[in-house]
């Protein structure tokens, strides 16, 4: 008799192929030696039948016929190609000397689904066992086929995976539905809702509304030049702006009063703190790193560390919401460690952890944080960076680095407050020196992310490490001060960095590493999910990709205005379903109360949509001022439209009236009305904007300039205009 082995795709069938005993034939669609069988599926080869396939009726779309709740979930394959593979595992299945089955699809909710849709649809009823892995190296396949789980174990996992399917389908459906019927004047085609991707777009859109009815402040900053040679700023209470109307008058009049004057030290405050290392890595926080350091998308980040995974074997499972390692792995650490300490850029911070008589585990080895993965590590094999790709190089040094960081001892620093009096106003210094760089100098000792945290933070005291000794009572003098004019800017569009961080949260600001951790299992969706729901909303036109920005489009802003308060737009809600699946993979939820619940929402969802007032659907349009053409003379403005922002002259074919228009689309991508006032108003954008893209698809970046004859042109980047205007030809 024969195990038969089930792998996810056909590279991990190799793998395991390569690791087991024996000589193995291959069968094209399976590798077969004297006692196993080894056969792949190819991702998802099995879904759930669309509506019209359990009655002719669902054929068409009509208001009348929802919600579809089926009695019971049909299954079939995806298509032409999965179907023919999805014939030869049954044929596996079925076959009388075949008594044993290995599922080895990967070891999370979704290979347990994969595996569950390919075992149901055979109709065969023979025992199961489950092999679950971290790691593709031989020794850990061999380890796992020595350490196989019953199936029955993984029992309430294929329940969670299912409920999210069901889930998935009965709101996706209905709603799109329902909202394509009611909102086709408006939105035009269909319009694709879902429980995690609408929440989602409800953020950006949240973001996006706020940007645009922003009012810029102006606020002014007195900055002081001291002697001995050091710098304060003017602060009163906590606040280092000043606001109002009279505010430049102010500043104006603060330094006048202190400009050459004598001052004193009023306190000097020097403290020491420390800073631990960052946990390691889930997935969710490797996509976030990597969009801040390298601008990577998280389906970038997430293929390169597949491919990691699978084809280099040096990294561990990366499809992980877990931060921390299991106790049972604790004997591989100072291993994994030795095989980074050949390479070059690692050796140092290796050779520390492998001198460690004994590793600092209180922030790595938590049993009770551990549920089907661990954290991302390296693998304990030999790496060969030379064979991996530039966005593979980029992701495992990241891993390396946080795996090293994470066993050394906190950096410390010295951080010096300076107050200083002159004429009854207060200047604030602040210093910081490095006294140990701990786990920063595994990177350097001011990070990326730090830096850039820095340039966020528009008015960020510049802690100066050179810092003159200063006592408490010690005479200085104002040598000279000056006024800084500003302006209050909006809150910045999300990143995918940011937005991964709100999906995790559902939509929650949340900076404290901590506490996120408490709030994951209430996130939009899962690690291995954010990916492909961002790639979603990009590809059904609801947001797109501005340089590193993620903004909506006039589709993803008209569907969201359409839906407005429906529950179906609530992060909070949607995280609290994602709770419950983690319940039911736990066993404390039960799924078929949740899939009731869902139906219930459903319906409420579909009554909702039907009843919403059609002049409420209508879009909302920014008027932008008056038609720099016409206006004048007629009193036309401009006013936004769904493809542009053109005069009010324009009637229809007959009446073009003056014929001015600015393009909401120019060159892939879509001006706001920020954009579009700003050219109106000055006749060209104040920064270079990013985001555009040639015919080719290449991406370039430009100033918009509106010429005399009311077009659009760009206005390349001086030191890169030739290269930049290259890619725009």
């Amino acid at each position: 008799m024969k195990t038969l082995v089930i792998a996810e795709k056909p590279s991990v069938a190799r793998d395991i192929v390569d690791a087991l005993p024996g000589s193995f034939e291959n069968n094209d669609t399976s590798y077969e030696s004297d006692d196993t069988i080894v056969t792949f599926a190819v991702g998802h080869l099995v879904e759930l039948v669309a509506p019209e396939e359990y009655d002719d009726r669902f054929k068409k779309w009509r208001m009348d016929d929802l919600p579809i709740v089926p009695d019971e979930f049909q299954l079939h394959a995806r298509d032409k190609k999965a179907e023919k593979q999805l014939k030869a595992i049954h044929k596996l299945l079925k076959r009388e000397d075949v008594d044993r089955i290995i599922n080895a699809c990967d070891a999370g909710r979704e290979g347990e689904l994969i595996f569950a849709y390919i075992y149901e649809t055979s109709g065969v009823d023979k025992p199961v066992e489950r092999l679950w892995i971290n790691s593709m190296t031989k020794t850990a396949i061999r380890e796992g086929f020595d350490q196989l789980r019953p199936g029955e174990q993984l029992r309430q996992l294929e329940a969670a995976a299912r409920s999210r399917s069901e889930a998935d389908w009965l709101v996706g459906m209905n709603a799109t539905r329902a909202a394509t019927i009611r909102g086709r004047a408006w939105v035009g085609g269909v319009v694709s809702l879902g429980r995690v991707q609408t929440p989602t777009l409800a953020l950006i859109v949240k973001r996006e509304r706020e940007i645009q009815a922003f009012v810029p402040e102006p606020y002014w900053l007195v900055h002081a030049h001291f002697d001995p040679r050091y710098e304060g700023l003017w602060f009163e209470g906590e606040e280092t702006r000043i606001m109002g109307a009279e505010g430049a008058k102010r500043a104006d009049d603060i330094v006048a009063k202190v400009s050459g004057k004598d001052g004193v030290v009023e306190s000097a405050e020097r403290k020491e703190q420390s800073e631990r290392a960052p946990l390691l890595y889930d997935l969710t926080s490797l996509q976030r790193d990597a969009n801040r350091r390298f601008g990577f998308s998280a389906r970038r980040t997430l293929q390169a560390a597949q491919s990691l995974y699978e084809n280099k074997k040096a990294i561990t499972y990366p499809r992980t919401s877990s931060r921390w390692l299991s106790g049972d792995l604790v004997p591989q650490l100072k291993p994994t460690a030795a095989t980074l300490a050949p390479i070059g850029e690692y050796r140092a911070a290796a050779e520390y952890v492998l001198g460690l008589k004994q590793l600092p585990l209180a922030r790595v080895v938590n049993d009770s944080k551990v549920d089907d993965h661990h954290a991302i590590i390296p693998t304990d094999v030999e790496h060969d960076l030379d064979r991996f790709s530039p966005d593979e190089r980029r992701v495992f040094d990241l891993i390396a680095r946080r795996f090293l960081a994470v066993f050394h001892p906190p950096a410390r620093y010295a951080r010096t407050t300076i107050v200083t009096l002159v004429e009854e106003e207060r200047f604030r210094t602040k210093g910081k020196v490095t006294l140990e760089a701990g786990w920063r100098g595994v990177y350097g000792l001011l990070s990326d992310a730090d830096q850039q945290q820095q340039r966020q933070d528009e008015d960020a005291e510049n802690e100066s490490a050179e810092l003159p000794p200063l006592e408490q009572g010690q005479k200085v003098v104002c040598a000279a001060a000056e006024v800084e004019a500003k302006e209050t800017r909006p809150p910045p569009r999300y990143t995918e960095a940011t937005l991964l961080s709100a999906m995790e949260t559902a939509g929650k600001l949340v900076d404290d590493e901590e506490l996120r951790e408490a709030m994951k299992e209430r996130g939009l969706g899962t690690p291995a999910t954010r990916a492909e729901t961002i790639e979603t909303l990009i590809r059904r036109e609801y947001i797109e990709r501005a340089s590193k920005d993620l903004q909506p489009t006039p589709k993803g802003l008209q569907v969201i205005t359409m839906l407005e308060e429906h529950p179906l737009t609530s992060p909070e809600l949607t995280g609290d379903w994602e709770k419950r699946l983690a319940d039911i993979e736990h066993g404390s939820d039960d799924r078929k109360k949740f899939i009731d619940d869902i139906a219930d929402f459903t319906r409420g969802t579909v009554e909702k949509i039907a009843a919403l007032d059609k002049e409420k659907l209508r879009p909302e349009r920014v008027e932008l001022g008056p038609c720099p053409r016409c206006g004048a003379e007629t009193g036309e403005i401009i006013k936004e439209n769904s493809k542009a922002y053109g005069c009010t002259s324009w009637k229809n074919r007959e009446e073009t009236g003056c014929g001015f228009v600015i393009w909401k689309r120019v060159a892939g991508r879509t001006l706001t009305p920020e954009i579009a006032r700003q050219l109106l108003e000055e006749g060209r954008t104040k920064e270079v904007i990013s985001g555009f893209r040639s015919r080719a698809g290449k991406p370039f970046r430009a100033r918009l300039v509106l010429n005399g004859e009311g077009k659009v042109e760009f206005d390349f980047p001086a030191r890169t205009q030739t290269k930049e205007a290259a890619v725009a030809e």
